[in-house]
């Protein structure tokens, strides 16, 4: 698998912050389920991904809607597809890296979005699993979670359970016409082992794909809480809920058994 060259990255380095994971921090993920990777954008990269974000954001989406469902006013499938520096932190960022050390050797990229919630959208969501929105085996997938604002409690951060993903997989109990409306899996949560996460802007928090975490809504008036939320996965993950297909995405590290796989998005340049 070609990997960004030493110059490509010496470029990157203008917008991204790379660093290995210590010891300890691959040990705190094992059991806690979560690590804050601090600092993940410069300060450079931090104000170019909002600017483009936001314009597409601006253009797909327009003005928050108190009326619209939480599909309409809170997610943007495909980021990459759209911005390249999104494209490039997706491929080729430091969270890349961090995948490796986390889940192995053999990587793919799986999901990228926005997730905002604008201010005054006080709309929530409840208690659930990555994982149960798009169940993949091998169970170690990981969701990344990058702060274009700073989050805190006022205008929506997330709040998880550490050593949650011990648990394993939830069963999902919802209808299929649950299912297809997004209603929210209703878990038995005790809510005092919570944790908020705060974070500043250009933060990476990731998290174990059996994590439970929850969002309240965004009681701020002035602050808006935009998010860009990437999913890595084992380069062989299938799709349990679709007969184990294998799950598409960009091969960015290793190899894989998937012809699929390999050749999907190949035409999208890696920096």
């Amino acid at each position: 698998m070609n990997l960004p060259t030493i110059d490509q990255r010496s470029n990157l380095s203008e917008w991204f912050r790379y660093r290995e994971l210590s010891g300890d921090e691959v040990r705190s993920y094992a059991e806690h389920g979560y690590l804050i990777y601090g600092a993940a954008l410069t300060d450079a990269g931090l104000e170019r991904m909002r600017q483009e974000c936001m314009r597409e954001w601006n253009a797909e989406k327009g003005e928050f809607d108190p009326q619209g469902s939480w599909l309409e006013n809170a997610l943007l499938a495909n980021i990459h597809h759209k911005s390249s520096l999104v494209r490039q932190y997706y491929f080729a960022g430091p969270i890349v890296d961090v995948a490796t050390q986390v889940i192995g050797p053999n990587i793919k990229a799986a999901t990228s979005q926005l997730t905002f919630k604008m201010r005054c959208n006080t709309q929530t969501f409840a208690w659930h699993q990555d994982n149960a929105y798009g169940e993949l085996d091998p169970y170690n997938a990981i969701s990344c979670l990058t702060a274009l604002d700073d989050t805190d409690r006022q205008n929506g951060c997330l709040w998880l359970i550490p050593g949650s993903h011990r648990g394993g997989q939830y069963v999902d109990e919802r209808t299929e016409d649950e299912k297809a409306n997004r209603v929210a899996i209703e878990l038995d949560v005790d809510v005092r082992l919570a944790v908020p996460m705060e974070l500043h802007a250009g933060d990476c928090l990731f998290f174990h794909c059996h994590m439970l975490h929850k969002s309240d809504g965004n009681l701020s008036s002035d602050r808006d809480r935009r998010i860009l939320f990437m999913r890595y996965a084992d380069a062989d993950a299938v799709e349990v809920y679709q007969n184990r297909q294998p799950r598409l995405g960009r091969l960015l590290r290793g190899t894989t058994q998937f012809s699929a796989v390999r050749d999907y998005e190949s035409e999208l340049p890696l920096v």
